[in-house]
């Protein structure tokens, strides 16, 4: 039996509609700029014909339960939202094509991509890891995982509001790269595992909260999300 010098943390999970058993998380990973208008109100432009996707990761223990209450984050002036489907993934995946990347699918999420949005964009000017911007405690929302196996959603409005005042209102078929196109490529850099969540990306309206907001968004034909921000601590 090992020991250990102090209680290890637990395993993050989330409930899973219609079952009892939650669904134990693996890693999260995060398409970034993968909606023309977002891309654009960022400043950085994709032209699809001569890019490929790009990729950041958070760590599993960002992950926080839609519903929360979270404190404003320590280091920033900018908290932003970033409205997101997320996919659920529940089989092992490694090189798979487009064609069969749906076998990988074991459901779908809305979630909420949390954001340091004044020192992600001092890392991205100056050349360095976007961590401290994104990788922040309590920042990776997730709704309840809704079973959808081997289902690719092509299509579907999302749309986030902050106490109730709309803010992003889009369709999930302006996603630059599709759900099939994101797995096939991830695909090609890790094995992906069952319990990776895939944040597939934010469109246009981003933008920032204070202590006592309330964000509510959804994804249709999925789920919705919230999450309170509380006061800084």
């Amino acid at each position: 039996m090992t020991t250990y010098l102090w209680t290890p943390p637990a395993v993050q999970s989330l409930p899973v509609r219609g079952k009892t058993e939650r669904l134990p998380i693996n890693r999260l990973f995060f398409v970034g700029r993968n909606y023309h208008a977002h891309a654009v109100e960022m400043g950085k432009p994709v032209d699809k014909t001569v890019e490929r996707p790009f990729y950041f990761t958070k760590a599993p223990q960002t992950l926080v339960e839609s519903g929360a209450t979270v404190a404003y984050p320590p280091e920033t002036s900018n908290y932003h939202f970033e409205m997101e489907m997320v996919v659920a993934i529940g089989a092992p995946a490694f090189r798979v094509s487009q064609a069969d990347a749906q076998r990988a699918i074991y459901g779908y999420a809305a979630g909420l991509d949390m954001t340091r949005r004044d020192l992600q964009l001092v890392a991205r000017d100056k050349g360095r890891p976007w961590d401290l911007g994104k990788d922040v405690e309590q920042s990776s929302v997730c709704s309840e995982i809704v079973p959808m196996e081997g289902q690719i959603i092509d299509k579907g409005a999302i749309a986030l509001e902050v106490n109730s005042v709309t803010k992003q209102s889009s369709n999930v078929d302006k996603l630059i790269w599709n759900v099939r196109e994101i797995i096939a490529d991830l695909s090609l850099f890790y094995h992906l595992q069952p319990g990776d969540l895939i944040y597939t990306g934010t469109p246009e309206g981003v933008g920032a909260v204070v202590a006592g907001d309330k964000i509510t968004g959804r994804v249709e034909g999925v789920a919705e999300v919230a999450l309170n921000v509380g006061p800084a601590q």
